[in-house]
């Protein structure tokens, strides 16, 4: 397997994608912090001098979404036509989805893993007040579909 973000000589390059046909592409990104008691009835009590934590937490995840080729130097810019983040409570663990979608050229895995990576570290921020103790942990892809390699989706034994 060759590393297509290195030219011929071994330095970095954007992989040059413009001979490659638009399709229909998704990715599915999780993520999970883990919270202790007192954190989560603070959040569950909704009582938070900074406001609501999730609602702030999806706008800044969607934010990050969009900014990711900024942030990841080999990413593409890329034209979103959807961006869905979503969360989830299993005890003490709140789980975080990011879905992205649109026609292109490239994929959106980075795009998602770098939202639910921004909307956990939103929540960590917006609660380091109550406890420091928070542990974000689990950041991965659940999926992906479209493009030249077609669908993935995760067959780790945790998934089941």
């Amino acid at each position: 397997m060759s590393l297509t973000h290195l030219n011929e000589e071994g330095y970095a390059r954007m992989v040059d994608v413009s001979g490659k046909q638009p399709t229909h592409r998704t990715a599915l990104a999780e993520g999970i912090i883990k919270l202790g008691d007192v954190v989560l009835e603070t959040l569950t009590d909704g009582n938070l001098p900074k406001g609501n934590v999730l609602n702030t937490a999806i706008v800044a995840g969607i934010q990050a979404v969009k900014k990711t080729s900024e942030l990841i130097p080999m990413c593409h810019p890329l034209p979103l036509q959807g961006v869905d983040i979503r969360f989830e409570f299993n005890g003490n663990n709140l789980k975080c989805f990011c879905s992205v979608s649109a026609e292109a050229k490239t994929g959106f895995e980075m795009e998602a893993l770098v939202g639910v990576t921004t909307a956990l570290l939103t929540v960590y921020d917006m609660l380091k007040a109550v406890d420091k103790s928070m542990v974000i942990t689990g950041i991965r892809l659940l999926e992906k579909t479209g493009g030249k390699s077609g669908t993935f989706r995760s067959d780790r034994a945790d998934d089941k």
